[in-house]
C-alpha cells in the first residue's frame, strides 16, 4: 500500500493523533539546530560540541517523554514519572551550566548565547511537560521558568521570554485537550453504532418472545392436558386437545415466519431510511439521490444491497460520506473510506451476489482511486 493509501485508510482521529505527534517531534528536531547555528560564531568549538551533545540528549529525552505523555493522556500507558525525574534535573543542569560558562552578552547584541540556550531548553522542556502535567502543575512550571528567566535575563528579555513560555505551554496543552476530545468523539461514534445494532437485536428478541413464548406455553399446557386425559381413558378428549395443539403450533409457525420475514425481506424505502439513520449515528454523512421506483422481489434485492452496503461501511471502512444513487433498477453506493488494495468479496457480498443473480442481475464491488469504494447492483 502506498503512503497516500495508508494515510487515507486511517480514521480522522488517527490522522489528527499523528498530526499532533508530528508537530511535537518537528519542534524538537528543527529548533535546536537553529539555536546552534545562531550561536556558532559566538562560542568556542568545545562549547559548540558541548551544546550540541546536550541538545541531542535533551531532544531524545523530550521526544520519548512526548510519546509516553500522549499515550498516558489517552489512558494507554502508566505515568512516565521516571522520565520526568530525569528530564527536569538534566534541563536544570544544562541551563545553569550554560549561564555560568557561556558569555552572557555578545558585541552588538542585547542577549548572549547563554540567554538563547536558556530560553530554548526551557521552552522545549515545557512543551514536553505539557503532555504529562495537569493544568495546575503546568502553570506552576511556567511560573518557575519565568522566575528563572527574570534572574538570568535582562528585564525586557525576561518579560518576553516569560510570555513566550506561557504561550508555548498553553498552546500545546490545549492541543492535548483537543486530541483527547477527538478520540472521545471517535469512541462515541463506535458506541452509537454498536447501540443501534444492539437495539435492533433487542427488538428481534422481544418480538420472538412475544410471538413464540406465549404460544409455546399454551402448547405445553395443552399437551399436558392431553396426557392427563389419556391416562383417564378419555381418548376422544385427548385427541381434541392434541388437534388444538397442532393448530396452535401451526399458527405459531406462521407468526414466526412473519416475524423472520421482516428481517429476511428488505423493503427498499425502509432500508434507505435506516441507512440514513444508522450512518448518521456513526458520524457518516449519507445522501440519497433518486427514489424507489420498483417493488416486489427487485425492491427486496435492492433493499438487501443497501443493508449489506451499510454493514460493510460500518465494519470495514473509515468513511466520512456515503452516496446512494437510485436509477430505476440500478443502485449505486459510494463511500470515501476504502483502501485501493486488499479488497476481496466477503460472505455478505457473496450472499448478495447469489440473491441478485437469481433474479438475473449483477453485483459489482470495486475500490476506486484515491480512496472510494463503489457497490453497484443492476437488475434486468
Amino acid at each position: 500500500m502506498s503512503l497516500l493509501g495508508w494515510w487515507r485508510s486511517r480514521g480522522n482521529a488517527a490522522r489528527f493523533d499523528l498530526s499532533v505527534r508530528a508537530t511535537f517531534y518537528l519542534n524538537f528536531v528543527v529548533v535546536p539546530p537553529l539555536l546552534i547555528l545562531g550561536i556558532a560564531n559566538e562560542v568556542s568549538t568545545a562549547a559548540m560540541i558541548a551544546v550540541s551533545v546536550a541538545a541531542l540528549l535533551h531532544t531524545a529525552l523530550s521526544v520519548r517523554l512526548v510519546h509516553l505523555g500522549v499515550e498516558h493522556y489517552l489512558g494507554r500507558v502508566p505515568y512516565p514519572s521516571r522520565l520526568v525525574a530525569i528530564l527536569l534535573p538534566f534541563t536544570l543542569a544544562v541551563v545553569v551550566t550554560g549561564e555560568l560558562t557561556l558569555p552572557s552578552t555578545s558585541p552588538g547584541k542585547p542577549d548572549g548565547p547563554a540567554d538563547g540556550l536558556t530560553l530554548l531548553f526551557l521552552a522545549l522542556t515545557l512543551m514536553a511537560l505539557s503532555t504529562v502535567l495537569k493544568p495546575r502543575a503546568l502553570t506552576v512550571a511556567v511560573v518557575v521558568c519565568g522566575v528563572f528567566a527574570f534572574t538570568t535575563l535582562p528585564p525586557d528579555s525576561a518579560l518576553a521570554a516569560t510570555a513566550l513560555l506561557t504561550i508555548v505551554a498553553a498552546t500545546f496543552r490545549v492541543t492535548m485537550w483537543m486530541l483527547g476530545l477527538v478520540w472521545e468523539l471517535d469512541r462515541s461514534r463506535e458506541v452509537r453504532a454498536n447501540l443501534a445494532v444492539a437495539e435492533e437485536r433487542l427488538r428481534f428478541a422481544r418480538d420472538l418472545h412475544d410471538v413464540v413464548g406465549r404460544n409455546l406455553s399454551v402448547v405445553a399446557l395443552k399437551a399436558d392436558l392431553a396426557a392427563q386425559l389419556a391416562r383417564r381413558d378419555r381418548p376422544a378428549a385427548a385427541v381434541d386437545e392434541m388437534l388444538e395443539v397442532r393448530r396452535i403450533a401451526q399458527e405459531s409457525l406462521d407468526e414466526l415466519r412473519a416475524v423472520v420475514s421482516g428481517y429476511r425481506t428488505a423493503d427498499l424505502s425502509v432500508e434507505l431510511a435506516g441507512a440514513r439513520s444508522l450512518l448518521a449515528s456513526a458520524g457518516i454523512d449519507c445522501r440519497v439521490i433518486g427514489a424507489p421506483t420498483v417493488d416486489g422481489e427487485p425492491a427486496g434485492a435492492l433493499g438487501w444491497a443497501v443493508r449489506e452496503g451499510v454493514t460493510n461501511i460500518l465494519r470495514h471502512s473509515h468513511a466520512r460520506t456515503c452516496t446512494i444513487t437510485l436509477r430505476g433498477k440500478v443502485l449505486t453506493m459510494s463511500n470515501d473510506g476504502a483502501p485501493t488494495s486488499g479488497f476481496r468479496f466477503g460472505s455478505g457480498l457473496t450472499g448478495l451476489h447469489e440473491r441478485v443473480a437469481a433474479l438475473g442481475g449483477t453485483v459489482t464491488a470495486t475500490p476506486e482511486a484515491p480512496n472510494r469504494f463503489v457497490l453497484t447492483v443492476e437488475l434486468p
